[in-house]
């Protein structure tokens, strides 16, 4: 069912990509199964690709650009593409957005945000869902999630600061075993000279302030230097652009932010928690 569903759903790059790699694999006088051998996958993979059945991932379009590319580039061009059209719709505005950004000023409210997930735990998360998904379409978006991390070592660099509530920290996702690996996996990430990650205690200051309350945000500087912010909760999502509101996000985010454990207090957390998860 699910892989009739893609064949009706299957987005533009992948259409492209799937007429495009048949020709030049006819041009070249192969069949299907000759071309999944030399790339690395079967020639079912293959056939569903050009059928639109299951489309191409992004480990099977590395292929294609090596195997069929001939210099030209047109699988290597449609990765990010092609990643786009596997997120979720109210995503996918965002997602180039992401991934082209020099800074981004992110927090997260209810679980660790995207970038910074394990597989385990985006596995978890994603299979956890509901309504339940197709093990084909949760394979799918961990996949592309996973693909997101991709920022985090990009040349130039992009400059990312998150503040997480504490909260997201104590909610055991998967078990203890995969929260373990996600706690460690988060404290890998803040030692990133890219990186500042800091932790949004339970127990605030003296004063009981707390900014945190309207939900979590991501804001984004593009390379033209524009600033965004994508707000996302129920499916449901908004890109702002305009400068008043975004001004106003971005004093709230400061505010947040100061509210925050500093950098080496909440690495410091991390650590312990995992180890409270360890045991």
């Amino acid at each position: 069912m699910a892989r009739a569903e893609n064949k009706n759903t299957a987005g533009p790059t992948a259409r492209m990509v799937a007429k495009v790699a048949r020709r030049l694999r006819e041009r070249r006088g192969w069949s299907q199964e000759r071309t999944g051998h030399e790339m690395g996958f079967s020639g079912a993979a293959i056939s569903a690709m050009e059928t639109l059945a299951q489309p191409a991932s992004d480990a099977m379009l590395v292929k294609l650009e090596e195997v069929l590319g001939e210099g030209l580039g047109i699988f290597e061009d449609a990765r990010p593409f092609m990643r786009m059209e596997k997120y979720p719709p109210q995503f996918q505005n965002y997602s180039l957005l992401e991934q082209q950004a020099v800074v981004l000023r992110l927090y997260a409210t209810l679980v660790v945000h995207g970038l910074f997930q394990t597989e385990a735990y985006a596995r978890a998360l994603i299979g956890g869902g509901y309504p339940p998904l197709p093990d084909e379409r949760v394979q799918e978006l961990v996949e592309a999630r996973l693909a997101r991390r991709a920022l985090l070592d990009r040349k130039p660099t992009a400059l990312i600061e998150v503040v997480l509530e504490e909260s997201v920290l104590r909610r055991t996702i998967g078990g203890p075993e995969v929260m373990h690996g996600q706690l460690l996996h988060l404290a890998e990430c803040a030692r990133r000279r890219n990186v500042t990650l800091q932790v949004l205690p339970l127990e605030g200051g003296a004063s009981g302030e707390y900014a945190g309350g309207h939900g979590g945000m991501n804001l984004v500087e593009t390379l033209e230097h524009d600033h965004l912010v994508y707000l996302e909760a129920q499916e449901e999502s908004m890109l702002i652009s305009d400068p008043a509101k975004v001004s106003t996000y971005a004093q709230r985010y400061a505010k947040i932010r100061a509210q925050a454990l500093g950098p080496r207090e909440s690495l410091d957390l991390i650590e312990r928690l995992a180890g409270e998860q360890k045991t």
